[in-house]
């Protein structure tokens, strides 16, 4: 079982007032420290034109992380694959990729914020398509020769070679969504899967399932990946655990509210703030990993969690702290 962490937003809580420099500044330090202490992944997220100013340059923070690390992996968890131009998102991916040599994964989604696609000019109704085209076209791009693909969304010349390639020729995508079509598109047609933090662990185990069965079924080979995603923090407590995640985790929730929905949401309920909790990893090292442990359980062990430590507005020290001993007390357990 692999373990990383993130998902790094750069978002600004109404009550912190550092430049938004310190903000990458922290973020660019974190993942140092993930490195520096054993964990094997780091992880960047995508939104727009947010007020509390979501990582909208996904792929310059991801060549920023590779430039300050050697060993583990960085992506995308995720881009919003329908809103990029698919020649300027295989070059720009690719340089990524060879910055880091080769330990990026491109993990793409279809999106659903109703202001995103508006402004980008792209019609919603449309983005389950787009990304299975995009797919299609980051896999012809990165191979040897010309394009060789019709896209149908965008006017590309089928007789142009898209430079540079991936460090290894090709590079892992990962598709997000917890729907049916969503884990099924996956399975066919990337190299990993992300489950949502809004499933149990019975629901990642179900959709696992079906991707094991159709990718047997339709006898696709190739290495695959389950990632799995979820919130929490380590600590002295649970209690201790809850307090220091809390503002910033129902922060990040509140605003997804907003980003799924594009209305505004003012406050969670109660009802809500109480399912969050529940839905959360936190507590000591020894607490975290029993957690983590049921889904190595559930799941098998070629798994890779992305266990979501950075919680916008709380303290640099304290999340440092919590990747550290996530490091050095968690991660050796499951290993």
């Amino acid at each position: 079982m692999q373990l990383g962490t993130g998902l790094f937003t750069a978002q600004r809580r109404p009550d912190d007032d550092r430049s938004s420099s310190e903000i990458y500044d922290e973020i660019l330090a974190l993942t140092e420290t993930v490195e520096d202490v054993g964990l094997d992944s780091a992880w960047v997220s995508e939104h727009h034109f947010a007020e509390d100013e979501y990582l909208s340059g996904t792929l310059p923070a991801l060549a920023a992380m590779a430039a300050v690390t050697d060993e583990i992996e960085i992506g995308s968890c995720v881009a919003l694959g329908p809103l990029y131009d698919p020649i300027h998102l295989a070059e720009d991916a690719a340089t990524v990729d060879l910055l880091s040599a080769g330990r990026t994964t491109l993990g793409l989604a279809i999106g659903s914020n109703p202001t995103e696609f508006d402004v980008f000019g792209v019609p919603r109704e449309e983005r389950a398509e787009r990304l299975a085209d995009l797919v299609s076209f980051l896999d012809a791009a990165w191979s040897d020769g010309d394009l060789a693909y019709d896209s149908r969304f965008h006017d590309v010349p089928t007789d142009v070679s898209i430079t540079p390639k991936p460090a290894n020729g090709s590079m892992p995508v990962m598709l997000g969504g917890g729907a049916k079509p969503a884990v099924r598109r996956a399975a066919r047609t990337a190299q990993g899967w992300c489950a949502p933090s809004s499933l149990s662990i019975d629901g990642v185990k179900k959709r696992v399932e079906d991707i094991r069965a159709v990718r047997e079924r339709e006898e696709i080979d190739g290495d695959f990946t389950i990632y799995v995603l979820q919130h929490g923090w380590v600590g002295d407590s649970r209690e201790d655990a809850w307090e220091r995640m809390r503002d910033g985790y129902l922060f990040i929730q509140r605003r997804y509210a907003e980003i799924f929905s594009g209305e505004p949401v003012d406050e969670l309920s109660a009802e809500r703030k109480a399912e969050l909790k529940e839905q959360a990893i936190f507590g000591t090292p020894e607490q975290v990993t029993e957690e983590l442990q049921a889904y190595r359980d559930a799941l098998g062990d070629d798994i890779h969690f992305i266990f979501r430590t950075y919680h916008p507005g709380t303290p640099t020290e304290e999340m440092t702290d919590c990747v550290t001993r996530l490091g050095e007390e968690v991660a050796p357990n499951l290993r």
